[in-house]
């Protein structure tokens, strides 16, 4: 049980990133969820470049929950196509594991 999951997105929002991750953490569907700074995205949409301001939602999560929270992200982002990345990997910290295990039941 050393595996946990992170997920990862962005948003156009500080608030809407603070609201992803309290609605994630409340719901135990993730056992914290980090809100890092703005970043400016470049990227391809409707035929065009363009460039804008996002706010990126760390959320660590266990493999059991994952399905869950990745279902609450997509119904709950403002895009249309939103960018949700998840990466399966091996924590360093058994005990922070656990923690995570035990942070995400009700």
């Amino acid at each position: 049980m050393d595996e946990i999951c992170v997920v990862t997105t962005v948003v156009d929002a500080r608030s809407v990133a603070d609201v992803l991750a309290a609605a994630a953490v409340a719901g135990r569907l993730a056992a914290c969820a980090q809100v890092g700074g703005q970043v400016d995205s470049t990227y391809w949409w409707r035929s065009g470049m363009e460039t804008s301001t996002e706010w990126s939602v760390q959320f660590k999560t266990a493999p059991d929950r994952l399905a869950a929270l990745l279902d609450q992200i997509r119904v709950s982002h403002p895009y249309e196509v939103p960018e949700i990345l998840v990466s399966r990997v091996e924590s360093g910290n058994p005990d922070y594991a656990m923690w995570v295990y035990e942070h995400t039941r009700s």
